[in-house]
């Protein structure tokens, strides 16, 4: 059948048009003058904003470095070490994590606030009689629209290789008092800055024991119903080299963001592509953003993308927010060495290995910073991802639904909002390729097979700012 005959159109071309009852308010046109949608070969980005490259030149690595050296100082930070001493344990150094996020509120003209957010953890398989954990929680508030939430923790928590062992030494620099360094660096660098979406900084414990304080943090998140729109996860990003004797690579930083989501391996396509397709869940879609805002030239990394959860047999903080229904990944070196981290100091092939500070790249660490605020930065910048982004499985009348594609979705809050961008890519593309500016509107018709690409959906600001991208879930209506 010929398509321009199907859709009632005398002379229509292969180029992607509004519905006509899709044009709600069509005031801020993105990419032409005109009502109509106007297709992009490639998905092309601004120059970084002046503003991002001076806040990531405020990086410190000798900040970063005091950090780690101080934490190391705490003998062991165990979860089930002391509470009390003021010196060692993981009591003395929440308290002096707690001090430093106080200090740099200070600067941030009553837009910082400090918690710090205890529980007692019930026994568990690690933990043999109740513990008091504590998180350190640093929320900087956007000012155009708060409701929305970045997070990114490092966890303060240490240990030696038996997970039980609360006395011994178990300083911890790389894992994870590289995190904590990066997480108190970056709340130093955005606290006298303001942003629309609001942004938190946390130090979470109970980490090595069961990922227990995120899992409350993100509990008491989801409780509140905050809407969590991104969540980093540093754990382990201090060393740029694994010291067994493999290559160093002090320019890659690895990012693990999850597989496919687990209620798609039902089978049910409805169900698959309700929740994100094959390659497509919110995890997925953060990391790709996060390739795209944190390049090489701005951030003097590598972020190599990796599409699982975490690693085999391991895994940290982001989980915790995944299993709330939030996007969230792990930021971590490019080839972890276990012996180095977990254990004491021991003799291994003659070479004494231990999780000490000279194992650690200040330098390496603070170019993670600069991924992650870059990230931030961009995130909180942006407008919040597309809600409620629909995929119709049937067509408006006058339209066939066959050779076409529709959708639709909710206008969002900001004030500054310029409209919206259709994303498409090849099914077998593993990032978008093309871009389709709608303008300011809730619904489009496009004559594009919804059977031979995928589509997604992102906000546009009046600065050009963009969001991370909406996959839209398949409705029959």
């Amino acid at each position: 059948m010929d398509n321009n005959r199907a859709l009632g159109r005398t002379g229509a071309t292969r180029r992607a048009f509004l519905s006509a009852s899709a044009v709600t308010a069509a005031t801020a046109p993105l990419l032409t003058g005109t009502a109509l949608a106007s297709t992009s070969p490639a998905l092309v980005r601004s120059d970084p904003d002046p503003d991002l490259r001076a806040l990531l030149l405020q990086v410190d690595p000798d900040r970063i470095q005091a950090t780690i050296q101080r934490l190391v100082q705490s003998g062991t930070r165990h979860t089930l070490s002391s509470q009390t001493d003021p010196v060692r344990g993981i009591g003395a150094a929440t308290a002096w994590v707690l001090d430093q996020m106080q200090a740099i509120a200070a600067t941030s003209a009553g837009r910082m606030t400090v918690e710090k957010q205890s529980f007692v953890q019930p026994p568990s398989d690690r933990i043999p009689q109740p513990a008091t954990i504590t998180n350190v929680i640093a929320t900087l508030r956007g000012t155009a629209s708060p409701q929305r939430f970045y997070v990114v923790t490092g966890h303060l928590d240490s240990r030696v290789t038996d997970v039980l062992d609360a006395t011994s030494d178990a300083p911890g620099a790389d894992d994870d008092g590289s995190g904590v360094a990066v997480v108190l660096e970056l709340a130093r660098v955005f606290a006298t800055r303001q942003f629309p979406g609001t942004l938190v900084f946390a130090t979470v414990a109970g980490e090595e024991q069961g990922l227990f304080g995120s899992a409350h943090m993100a509990q008491q998140m989801a409780a509140d119903g905050a809407d969590v729109q991104g969540m980093f996860s540093n754990d382990i990003v201090g060393a740029s080299q694994a010291f067994d004797g493999s290559k160093p690579d002090p320019f890659t930083v690895r990012l693990f963001v999850e597989g496919v989501p687990t209620a798609a391996t039902s089978g049910d396509i409805a169900t698959m592509q309700s929740v994100g397709g094959e390659n497509d869940g919110l995890s997925r879609q953060l990391g790709r953003f996060v390739a795209e805002s944190a390049p090489f030239n701005l951030t003097g990394m590598n972020v190599r993308v990796i599409w699982r959860r975490d690693r085999y047999l391991r895994g940290s903080d982001h989980l915790s927010f995944q299993q709330q229904g939030y996007p969230a990944a792990r930021l971590t070196e490019p080839r972890e060495n276990f012996d180095h981290e977990h254990r004491n100091v021991e003799v291994i092939n003659g070479v004494q290995f231990g999780d000490l500070i000279q194992f650690v790249d200040f330098a390496y660490t603070a170019r993670v910073a600069k991924v992650n605020a870059a990230a931030l930065w961009a995130l909180a910048t942006a407008p919040g991802t597309p809600k409620n982004a629909r995929i119709h499985a049937t067509a408006p009348p006058g339209f066939s639904g066959v050779n076409t594609t529709t959708l639709s979705w909710d206008r969002g809050p900001e004030p500054d909002l310029a409209g919206y961008e259709v994303v498409t890519r090849e099914t077998t593309a593993p990032d978008w390729t093309k871009a389709i500016g709608v303008g300011n509107v809730t619904s489009v018709t496009l004559d594009i097979s919804k059977d031979n690409v995928q589509f997604g959906l992102r906000a546009v600001d009046q600065a050009g700012h963009r969001s991370p991208v909406a996959f839209p879930k398949v409705v029959s209506t």
